[in-house]
């Protein structure tokens, strides 16, 4: 069973807190999974633009933001299934994001995994 104090729970809350820095200003510094996400991010920019039309990327809440570029990252990137990394995404949206935060994320991912996970849609 997971919990806060899971190593690879920890690796996100560290990945989300770069993502979310760089939002602001260029950061001289990230850890290798943040530049791994930042080097993709056009093209997870873009899928997240298509799953939510009615939030352009650039209106959205930056955490949120932030939660759902990592999301997105490991659910095209890794062999994580998909499912695992929409419930993660939605415990760091609790954890960092605001009231609506866990709603936002989750129907987005939902979104994203539905269209393109559709062999997984069962």
């Amino acid at each position: 069973m997971k919990t806060a104090k899971d190593p690879r729970h920890q690796i996100r809350r560290e990945v989300v807190k770069y993502l979310f820095a760089e939002s602001f200003s260029h950061q001289l510094e990230l850890n290798d999974y943040a530049k791994k996400v930042l080097a993709k991010k056009d093209q997870i920019d873009a899928i997240i633009q298509k799953a939510a039309p009615a939030w352009p990327v650039d209106k959205l809440n930056k955490i949120d933001f932030a939660i759902l570029r990592l999301a997105v990252f490991e659910m095209q990137e890794t062999e994580i299934p998909p499912k695992v990394v929409i419930d993660e995404a939605v415990e760091l949206a609790k954890e960092y994001g605001g009231e609506s935060s866990p709603s936002f994320v989750n129907g987005v991912l939902g979104t994203i995994f539905k269209n393109d996970f559709p062999e997984q849609n069962q």
